[in-house]
Parts: C-alpha cells; structure tokens; sequence
C-alpha cells in the first residue's frame, strides 16, 4: 500500500507539472500540457486506480491552492476523471461463461472476458465532449456569447499578423469562430487516446499492466451508438447553445467512427503482402491533411452498418494446418 501511495503522489505531481506547464507559453508546455493524463493513467494501470485517485486528489488539490480554483475543477475534469476511470475501465474484467475451474485440489485462473475496447472509445468520445462543452461555458452561457469571445480571442491572435488585410482577417476570424467547438473535441479525443494507449505501451513494456494487450483491429462501438449520433446530429440544426453543444457531441462521436474505421483498415488489409507500408502510408495522409479522416468516418460507420469486418473474416478462407 505504501508504494501505491508513493507511485500516486508521484504521478500526480509529475501530471500537475505537466498540466501547470502551459502558464510558461512556451511551444514544449504544450505538448507537456496535452501529456498531462499520461502519468496518472500509467498509475492506474500499472498500480491500480487507487493510485491514480490518490494522484488526481493531490494534483487538483495543489493545483487549486497555488493556482486558485478553477484551475482545480479544470484539472479534474479534463485530467484526473478520465484518467481515474479510463484506467479502471482496462482493468476490468469478467470470468467467460463456462469457464474451466480447473480440477483437482487447485483450481484454474478463470478466463477473463475483459472491458470491451469499443466502450473505453464511447467513454473517451464523453470525456472529450464535457471537457470542451464546460470549456466553452466558460466563455459564456450562451450560443453567441461564446461565439463572440472566441471571436475576440482570435482576432487578438490573428490581429498581430499583417499578412492579411483587415477584411480578410475578419472572415477568417468568423470561419474559425464558428469551428474551433468541433476542433477542440478532435483534439481532446486524440489526446485521450494517445494518452491512453501510451500508457498501455509503458505498463505492458514494463510487465505492470495486468491484462492481455487487446486486439484493437476488432474494436466496435456498440450498436445504440448509431442512435445517438442520429439524434445528436438532428440536435445540431435548432440553432442556440443546444445545437453547439449537440455539434461538439456529433463531432466526438464522428471520431469514435474514425477510430472505428482504422480498425477496419488494419482487418481489411490483412492478406496483403505490404501492409505495414500501406498503413503507414494511409496514418500518414490522414496526419497530414486531415480531411481523409472523412473516408475513416465513412469507413466506420459503413462497418457499423453492413458489418464490412464480419463479412470479410467470414469469406477468408481457413488457415492451413501446420505440417
């Protein structure tokens, strides 16, 4: 229990650095303030969430009394939930119906059906859309209130600039205005992801993370998902803080599908030859230019609804048996 409490304490004070970083408003405190929930979900994982609770206490705790508070309740709902539950979420597991129970005076390990991969992505999709909905409430409690402060703080970023002229300036800033909601979902979802997933990578390296590795190229969100997408995105159309809010949550889930799609990808392409350097190449574009997301969105969503993935592994032909 000690070193629980110690890997805790350290963990969140490395994650309250990391995340306190971006005051400085130099470019490495960025990508320092985007790592922030790395530290507490290696905790979790490799130590259990008691360890990342202890972390996040002490984290939000300092960070509100040297910082005031709302750098606390940002630091909680950005940072410490997510990455308290993701963690617990991995770790949770199930004995499979059936199971052998051994024999004999020792009984077998059950097997473990664990937490599927599909709802830990719907549960990073949630954390993504609160943490940018409760960003822009705190721009303003309505549609154009936020719009107009994001406004204001883009033309004082774009206003130093004289590459543009003043009416050009403008339009950019409205254009912007009107995406940054959605822009600031993908990010906090790409985030939580990576985080994620880089956690997974240190604990398994290091032998601490106490599960199998998943199979991530099987990962499906599940079926209502599609339902609340549909409405999400009929909510998108009523105009007011309620269609602001139901873009940011369509633009989270759209991700969700995007992820969904690479998995596809990685199952669809698994007869080929080059694979790697195909894969490679598709990551690569999309990182690049970003709109290929869109085919990866498509991708998802025409697996969701015609089980692409399913089809494909039902035609591939049996694998030989070794001689």
């Amino acid at each position: 229990m000690i070193a629980i409490v110690l890997i805790g304490l350290a963990a969140g004070c490395a994650s309250a650095l990391m995340f306190a970083s971006i005051i400085s408003g130099a470019l490495i405190s960025l990508l320092l303030f985007y790592l922030a929930p790395l530290p507490l979900m290696v905790a979790a994982l490799g130590w259990g969430p008691i360890a990342a609770t202890i972390g996040g206490i002490v984290a939000a705790s300092g960070l509100g009394a040297i910082f005031g508070l709302p750098y606390c309740i940002a630091f909680a709902i950005t940072v410490a939930v997510p990455a308290w539950w993701l963690g617990h979420l991995s770790l949770l597991g199930r004995p499979l119906p059936g199971a052998a129970s051994g024999n004999g005076s020792t009984p077998a390990a059950p097997e473990l059906e664990w937490y599927p991969v599909g709802r830990i992505l719907l549960w990073i999709a949630g954390f993504a859309a609160l943490a940018t909905i409760a960003a822009m409430l705190t721009l303003g409690t309505d549609a154009e209130t936020i719009t107009n402060s994001l406004r204001r703080g883009l033309s004082r970023i774009l206003g130093a600039r004289d590459a543009a002229s003043s009416g050009d300036i403008e339009r950019w800033v409205a254009a912007l205005a009107i995406i940054a909601p959605a822009a600031a979902t993908i990010v906090a979802m790409m985030t939580l992801t990576l985080n994620l997933w880089l956690a997974s990578k240190i604990t398994a390296t290091s032998g601490r993370l106490h599960r199998p590795w998943p199979d991530l190229k099987s990962a499906e969100l599940p079926p209502m998902t599609l339902v609340a997408l549909s409405v999400a995105l009929a909510f998108c159309f009523i105009g007011g803080l309620a269609a602001m809010f139901a873009q940011i949550t369509t633009t989270a889930l759209m991700m969700a599908y995007a992820l969904t799609g690479f998995a596809v990808l990685h199952t669809l392409t698994l007869a080929l030859k080059s694979r790697v350097f195909w894969l490679c190449c598709a990551y690569a574009v999309v990182v690049t230019f970003g709109w290929p997301v869109l085919a990866m969105i498509a991708l998802g969503l025409a697996d969701a609804i015609f089980g692409i993935r399913q089809r494909y592994l039902r035609g591939k032909p049996p694998p030989l048996p070794a001689s």
